[in-house]
């Protein structure tokens, strides 16, 4: 690593050599502790000892899976948490079973993950959602999760919707008048900013300009409205003077995995403990830089489930390796694979007039979505 406690320091070439003897010991600990995973690798003719020979040749499961099956690797008296995915109402949710050990490691890396555009200083926070959201923590879903989970990098938390669901200006203003002077962060979902922040600060001329904003979730419905992440980036700037703005990417599967917007804002890079791999959809060969495919996530996070390698419903393409900001591979998500249902936090809010219903017991302190 570049310096003491970053994460965005291995070469692709080091993250090859690290990760994959680390990723081989997870696989045959996931086939020890899991029947179903050894079973689908059995049946997928992944001998036990022959795991793959690189990071792309590594044995992967369908995201999808996990709306259909169980799969743990530790004893269910040893599960802690239970955490659900988000998605369109009524859809199928993924369930991913924590212990103790790996809800402390999802939370220690997204934390060590998320300094590195934060930094170490925790800050007065401007949360564009509603308090309403994470007032139980036994009931709320991954939207819920991402909330509270964010909550904790910053202090002096301010909501931008009130309790309804409806924008807040006063509050904002309040927030402002107190903190907007020195810096200060942001968090929310994509579509949520723009509509409930963006809108309502260019609306009345707010000043943003100290902000931090960290934001996450598809952009399904900014599409809709021609709002690209260029377009997202210079109104922001143009109208409230926000230029510093982080997108990431990660979901409920890999918890405490998230893949982060380096500074200049045109690319997502991985964590040393992460990687990415695209796809070709008919081959399954891994594709070569700039060619689009299906996004594969892996990471050494974990334990408690056979999550270390997802073969998501995103496309994705790899634009460079080595040659961004940050080390290692820079990329973009293009959108959900055709017929794939909508997943994305800020996708499936419906407004105030049918705020979201919670739909799981999720026990969370910290988490994102896609």
């Amino acid at each position: 690593m570049t310096e003491q406690g970053f994460v965005f320091g291995r070469t692709q070439a080091q993250r090859e050599t690290e990760l994959l003897p680390e990723l081989h010991r997870l696989t045959a600990h996931h086939r020890a502790h899991c029947p179903e995973y050894d079973r689908i690798l059995a049946a997928l003719g992944t001998e036990p000892g022959d795991p793959g020979a690189s990071i792309a040749e590594l044995p992967w499961l369908p995201v999808r899976l996990f709306k259909h099956h169980d799969l743990v690797s530790v004893p269910r008296d040893e599960i802690f948490k239970t955490l659900t995915s988000s998605g369109t109402t009524g859809a199928e949710v993924s369930r991913i079973h924590l212990d103790r050990a790996a809800a402390a490691d999802q939370s220690r890396a997204l934390s060590r993950t998320l300094q590195a555009v934060l930094g170490s200083k925790r800050l007065p926070m401007l949360m564009v959602d509603t308090m309403s959201v994470v007032k139980d923590p036994r009931t709320f879903s991954a939207r819920g999760a991402g909330v509270l989970g964010m909550a904790g990098f910053g202090r002096d938390h301010a909501y931008a919707l009130d309790a309804d669901g409806r924008p807040d200006p006063d509050a904002v203003r309040g927030f402002l008048a107190a903190h907007g002077s020195e810096p200060f962060l942001i968090f929310g979902f994509t579509a949520m900013v723009w509509q409930y922040l963006y809108q309502v600060a260019a609306e009345h001329r707010l000043d943003l300009s100290h902000g931090i904003l960290v934001h996450s979730g598809g952009w399904k419905k900014l599409a809709e409205r021609a709002v690209d992440n260029a377009t997202f980036r210079a109104k922001f700037a143009a109208d409230t003077g926000l230029t510093r703005i982080h997108n990431y990417y990660g979901m409920v599967e890999q918890i405490g995995t998230v893949f982060v917007e380096g500074p200049d804002g045109d690319a997502l890079y991985c964590p040393d403990f992460a990687d990415v791999v695209v796809r070709d959809p008919r081959t399954w060969r891994e594709q070569p830089v700039g060619t689009p495919g299906v996004l594969e996530v892996v990471s050494t996070l974990p334990r408690s489930y056979p999550g270390h390698v997802l073969l998501t419903e995103d496309l994705g393409v790899v634009h460079g390796v080595d040659d961004g900001h940050w080390p290692g591979k820079r990329f973009s998500v293009l959108g959900r694979l055709p017929r794939a249902e909508a997943r994305g936090c800020s996708d499936t809010y419906t407004g105030p007039a049918a705020p979201e219903t919670p739909d799981s017991s999720a026990d969370s302190e910290g988490g994102q979505a896609a």
